[in-house]
C-alpha cells in the first residue's frame, strides 16, 4: 500500500511536492490505515549520468538529493520508492517529454547499489519500449532482480512488461519467480471503461476483465498488479475522473483482486469523501487479508456480476458488482460463494450495516457500483 506520483503529476514533480505528500500521508490518516510507500515515478533524475556512470537527482527539481529525500520519508515512518527502466530510455524520455537516455540497461548493478545506498525500499521497473521479445524481457527483469538481491537491502520489485509494447506480456507470463508484483495491463486512466482489450488507455472494467483470469498467479509475496488507483484523480488527458460511486467500486474490486493499493491522487488537497474511500478499514482488511487469495467471478449475468474472495479464518468477501447503466438488484446464494448452509453475519463494508443471512445475499446496487459484503459463518 502506498502512493505514486505519476497518475496526477506526471513529470511535474519536485522535492517539495514529495515531502508535502509524505506529510499528508501521515496527517490524512492514510499512514494509520496502512499506506507506507511514497514512490516517485519518472522524471526525477538528471538527464545525464555522472562521469562515473552513476544516476543522480535532477539538480533543480531535487536539490537536496535522493538520499536526503528518502531520509525525510523514513523519518515519517514511511518507506521510499523510485522509478527506472530496463531499456535505454524511460517512458517520458521515449515519448519526448523529458531529455536524455538514462535507463538502466548496462548499468543494472551500479543502479541497484545506488538505490540501496539511497535507502530505496521499492523499485518500479518499467519496460517502456516497443522492442524485445518475451525472452528479452525475462532476461532483463531477471538481471535487475539479481542486482537488487545482491545489495542485501529489502527492496520491493515491481515490474511492467506492457508499456509501449505490442505484446502485453504482463498477462501472458507468470512473473512470480522474478518480481514481487507485475503489471497485468497497459496504463490505467480515470475512466470506467474504454473498451480497449489491452491497449492504451485502459479503464477500470477493462483492467478487471484482463486480470480476473490470472487469479491463480496471486498469493503472498507475489501479486498481479492491475495498475495504480485512480480514486480522486481528475482531469487527466481529457478524462474528468470517476464518480464517487465508481471510485468505491474501483477500490472494492482492487481489494477483491488482491491488488497492490497504490494511490495516485493529490494527497495535499484530498476531498473528504475520497479520504473516506481510501481509508475504509473494512475494505482494506479484505485487500490485505493474509491468506492472499484473489477473488473469483462466480457469476456473470452480463453487466451484473457476483464475486467471492475467501479470507483467512473462514470469512468470505462478496462483491455484488453492477457494471450497467441502471440500478439493479443482485442476489446470490451463500452456497454460490463458497459458504456452507447455516446462518451468516453479513457486514456491508461501505455502510457498516449488519444483518443475518440464512442463505441469500441481496442488495440494490447503483449504476457502476458495488455492494461489498463480508460474510461470516455463525455456526
Amino acid at each position: 500500500m502506498g502512493w505514486n506520483s505519476w497518475n496526477t503529476f506526471g513529470c511535474d514533480i519536485n522535492e517539495q511536492l514529495i515531502r508535502d505528500t509524505a506529510d499528508s500521508m501521515v496527517s490524512s490518516g492514510m499512514a494509520r490505515a496502512g499506506y507506507r510507500y511514497v514512490v516517485i515515478d519518472d522524471c526525477w533524475f538528471d538527464p545525464q549520468r555522472a562521469a562515473d556512470g552513476s544516476l543522480r537527482a535532477h539538480p533543480q527539481r531535487f536539490p537536496s538529493g535522493i538520499k536526503a529525500l528518502a531520509d525525510y520519508i523514513h523519518g515519517k515512518g514511511l518507506k521510499f520508492g523510485i522509478y527506472q527502466v530496463p531499456t535505454e530510455k524511460t517512458c517520458a524520455q521515449r515519448g519526448g517529454a523529458y531529455p536524455g537516455a538514462t535507463g538502466s540497461r548496462g548499468h543494472e548493478v551500479r543502479d541497484a547499489r545506488t538505490f540501496a545506498e539511497w535507502g530505496v525500499d521499492y523499485l518500479k521497473y518499467d519496460w517502456c519500449s516497443p522492442e524485445g521479445t518475451l525472452a528479452d524481457q525475462i532476461a532483463a527483469f531477471t538481471v535487475m532482480r539479481d542486482a537488487l538481491r545482491s545489495t542485501g537491502r529489502d527492496i520491493v520489485y515491481s515490474i511492467n512488461a506492457n508499456s509501449y509494447h505490442d505484446e502485453k506480456n504482463g498477462a501472458k507470463y507468470d512473473w512470480s519467480a522474478i518480481a514481487d508484483q507485475w503489471r497485468t495491463t497497459e496504463d490505467i486512466k480515470p475512466v470506467w471503461r474504454t473498451g480497449n482489450p489491452n491497449t492504451y488507455p485502459m479503464g477500470v472494467t477493462d483492467i478487471i476483465d484482463v486480470t480476473e483470469p490470472l487469479r491463480d498467479w496471486a498469493g503472498p509475496g507475489h501479486w498481479n498488479d492491475p495498475d495504480m488507483l485512480e480514486v480522486g484523480v481528475y482531469n487527466v488527458e481529457g478524462f474528468p475522473g470517476l464518480t464517487d460511486t465508481e471510485a468505491r467500486a474501483h477500490f472494492s474490486m482492487w481489494a477483491m483482486l488482491a491488488a497492490p493499493m497504490i494511490a495516485g491522487n493529490d494527497l495535499r488537497a484530498m476531498p473528504g469523501e475520497i479520504r473516506k474511500i481510501l481509508t475504509n478499514r473494512g475494505v482494506l482488511a479484505v485487500s490485505q487479508d493474509r491468506r492472499g487469495v484473489a477473488a473469483d467471478r462466480v457469476r456473470d449475468d452480463g453487466d451484473l456480476e457476483v464475486w467471492a474472495r475467501p479470507l483467512a479464518g473462514g470469512d468470505v468477501a462478496v462483491a455484488l458488482f453492477n457494471r450497467s447503466e441502471r440500478a439493479a438488484r443482485i442476489t446470490a446464494r451463500t452456497g454460490e460463494v463458497g459458504l456452507r448452509p447455516g446462518p451468516h453475519l453479513v457486514t456491508d463494508l461501505w455502510t457498516g450495516r449488519k444483518s443475518v443471512s440464512r442463505g441469500e445475499l441481496s442488495a440494490e446496487v447503483p449504476v457502476h457500483g458495488v455492494v461489498l459484503l463480508r460474510v461470516r459463518p455463525l455456526t
